[in-house]
């Protein structure tokens, strides 16, 4: 049986040991998530082996500042967006110099939502060596659940764009 393989083998010491395999740098741009992202990968031993950096940028004047966001993106779209989540997960990437970044950006609740963006939706993005992909996801619960609803998405979505 190979280390993957292993039954309790959680999901972000799978995508950690790939990573340092592969030599790639991982970081993380959440808004929110808050840090739960990076805090879940920083939780598995080694990780400082692939992960220098991350970003909590909660506010559009940290996503623009810290990542890069175009300030006509999240006035014409929002912060909660397909196009925000790309821009986060390639300017964390490039900001840190790393191979791979996951980005959060969505309404955990309880406030804050809307008919067009109800609390629940988030947005992720993925970036895989220049290769930037999104999804949008629709959690219940309350904000704890949604949020690490998110985290575990968030690495699904990375562990299946690394094995494209």
């Amino acid at each position: 049986m190979s280390g993957l393989e292993k039954k309790g083998y959680l999901l972000e010491e799978r995508i950690v040991e790939e990573l340092a395999k592969r030599g790639w740098a991982i970081t993380t741009a959440e808004s929110c998530t808050g840090g739960l992202l990076s805090g879940t990968i920083v939780d598995v031993p080694g990780a400082s082996d692939v992960l220098n950096e991350a970003h909590v940028t909660y506010s559009n004047e940290a996503k623009e500042r810290v990542l890069g966001v175009s300030h006509e993106v999240l006035k014409t779209y929002g912060a909660v967006s397909s196009q925000t989540a790309q821009q986060m997960a390639e300017g964390a990437a490039h900001a840190a110099h790393a191979d791979v970044a996951l980005s959060t950006t969505g309404i955990a609740g309880p406030g804050g939502g809307t008919v067009d963006k109800p609390v629940g939706m988030v947005y992720i993005g993925c970036y895989v060596n220049g290769r930037v992909t999104d999804v949008e996801c629709h959690f219940t619960g309350n904000r704890s659940e949604i949020r690490h609803s998110a985290v575990n998405r968030a690495l699904e979505i990375l562990w299946e764009e690394m094995n494209r």
